[in-house]
């Protein structure tokens, strides 16, 4: 039980997708905006990773590895994805519309999120077994969705912060990225 706690705050804390990994910095920086925009984004984000990981951990070692075809991983990780993925937007744009319209084209790219595809394929090369993976995908969902959160509300205060004119825009936002992963660091050393 303390392995799978160490596994799940390892990968909230400081295995953090995008603040320690730089994973996902697409929808990082385009959907954190706003707050429940960005909490939206991580609750998705979350459910494709740990229900990738259900899916994927059996289809590489019950019919890959056995049959050789380890190399094929990608193709079929990214198609189970894009499954999860077509499901959760088909959810939402029934069931909360205005978080459909507020994710925009961040919704579908999650297919291409290389923070997903990169958890699941992480999972296997560290070894972990069923049930650490599963773990390994929710802390890391979380993890994703905690550092959403967390910069959504940098970038609020960002937006009455008195900020030169050169640096407004992008260049305030990826100093304030840069500053909120160096913050990430300060957990390195804690779990290993």
């Amino acid at each position: 039980m303390k392995s799978l706690i160490i596994i799940l705050l390892a990968a909230m804390l400081t295995d953090n997708f995008v603040l320690s990994k730089f994973m996902g910095i697409c929808p990082f920086l385009g959907v954190s905006k706003k707050l429940d925009s960005a909490a939206g984004m991580g609750i998705a984000v979350t459910f494709v990773m740990i229900f990738a990981t259900l899916v994927t951990y059996p289809i590489h070692y019950g019919i890959l590895v056995p049959n050789g075809l380890e190399y094929f991983d990608t193709v079929l990780f990214i198609l189970v994805i894009a499954l999860f993925v077509q499901l959760v937007e088909t959810m939402m744009k029934k069931c909360i519309p205005s978080l459909y319209k507020a994710l925009g084209v961040y919704l579908p790219l999650i297919t291409t999120n290389c923070a997903v595809l990169g958890v699941t394929v992480l999972n296997i090369d560290s070894g972990y077994g069923f049930v650490q993976s599963i773990v390994n995908a929710l802390g890391a969902g979380l993890g994703f969705m905690l550092s959403l959160v967390i910069f959504s509300g940098v970038r609020k205060k960002l937006e009455y912060a008195d900020v030169p004119e050169t640096f407004k825009g992008v260049p305030a936002t990826l100093i304030a990225a840069s500053i909120v992963s160096i913050s990430f660091m300060g957990f390195s050393g804690l779990f290993s």
